[in-house]
């Protein structure tokens, strides 16, 4: 399958939820054009959180487009986001990006009102098992559980679904 033409800008949730799903990024590479991660993002993953889970991983990908520099990012989307998320959104208005992969439901919300396209780290591995048939939708939403990323039942059972592994 060719590579895709598309740049995506990416939140912290959906990168941890992809690490947790396949143990590092690599089944992303193919899939866009450019993944795009604003500066902000950045810190938010390599702070690490209580276990670091990620950080090495992240670290490792070279061929994301890590953004070296902090946005202006819009006192509204700042009231209404937390950073990450308001940094995607902003990265992708200053730069004419429309897709944008955000999870969290008020972030999605907003880039839906901002004009922006969506996916998330369900549609991502949809997509993934589209690109590579031998990678299993059902494992890596097995693989996220397991690293405490929570998905409710419905979104379960829709990519299962939609992945031919119901």
């Amino acid at each position: 399958m060719p590579r895709s033409t598309e740049t995506i800008v990416i939140n912290t949730s959906p990168l941890i939820a992809l690490i947790a799903a396949w143990g590092d990024l690599q089944p992303l590479e193919p899939l866009y054009d450019q993944v795009l991660v604003p500066f902000e993002v950045c810190q938010e993953i390599l702070t690490g959180g209580p276990a670091n889970f990620g950080v090495l991983e992240f670290q490792q990908t070279t061929w994301l487009k890590k953004q070296f520099a902090p946005l202006k990012i819009s006192p509204l989307l700042l009231n209404s986001l937390d950073l990450g998320e308001a940094s995607v959104i902003q990265l992708a208005m200053d730069q004419g990006i429309h897709i944008v992969c955000i999870d969290e439901a008020v972030g999605r919300r907003v880039a839906r009102l901002s004009g922006l396209s969506l996916t998330g780290s369900v549609g991502i591995l949809l997509k993934a098992k589209q690109h590579n048939s031998v990678l299993s939708v059902k494992q890596a939403i097995n693989n996220m559980q397991i690293r405490n990323i929570r998905l409710s039942q419905r979104v379960i059972d829709f990519a299962l679904k939609q992945s031919g592994e119901g």
